[in-house]
């Protein structure tokens, strides 16, 4: 038993010399006097818990896939390089892509077991440089796709604008109808 506990002391050790490169951590451990190396074990604990029993798991996913990305995608607006700017354009069209997919099949998703833990790894993969995941599947497939339906995706887009435009101007003509109704309601009781 006197290895094992040597061992794992050994891996905290190095584990914490690693931890000490993130300040955020050293103040946590002042705040909770607790080590910060079991804070971490404890923080991937729980967040693997969450992810493999879907508490939060929606959320947890949506927040990583908009944070990150979204700040990287500030950060390549506001860089010089044009060459980061392509791909977080590439990953926005690759997430939108997958959220209205998902939307359709939302049902069928509820039933697959650990959906949230497979997307997540899908996001992380999608978006992370190391993987260029995103420009895989653009240019492997949806490149070709959106070229090919882009007359009609046009065509599909200025349809739904034409119908939002008329519906917001009938929703707007019924509210004016219904201010006026209630107006000449309130006047009447008044008199």
């Amino acid at each position: 038993m006197s290895a094992f506990q040597d061992k794992a002391k050994e891996k905290l050790a190095v584990l914490r010399t690693k931890l000490d490169q993130i300040p955020i951590l050293q103040q946590a451990e002042d705040m909770a006097h607790v080590p910060k190396e079991y804070l971490a074990l404890g923080g991937g604990f729980l967040f693997v818990i969450l992810i493999f029993f879907g508490v939060g798991a929606g959320s947890l996913c949506s927040i990583v896939g908009f944070v990150y990305p979204a700040f990287k995608s500030f950060e390549a607006i506001e860089s010089k390089n044009r060459g980061d700017d392509t791909q977080w354009l590439v990953y926005w069209i690759v997430y939108a892509f997958f959220s209205i997919i998902e939307v359709f099949v939302d049902f069928l998703l509820y039933w697959i077991p650990f959906y949230y833990a497979f997307k997540l790894a899908f996001l992380l993969w999608a978006m992370l440089p190391a993987t260029n995941g995103a420009k895989f599947l653009y240019d492997n497939f949806l490149k070709d796709f959106l070229k090919k339906n882009e007359s009609k995706i046009d065509a599909a887009l200025a349809d739904a604008k034409k119908n939002a435009s008329t519906i917001a101007t009938e929703a707007a003509s019924a509210t004016s109808d219904v201010v006026a109704a209630a107006t000449d309601i309130a006047t009447k009781k008044e008199s």
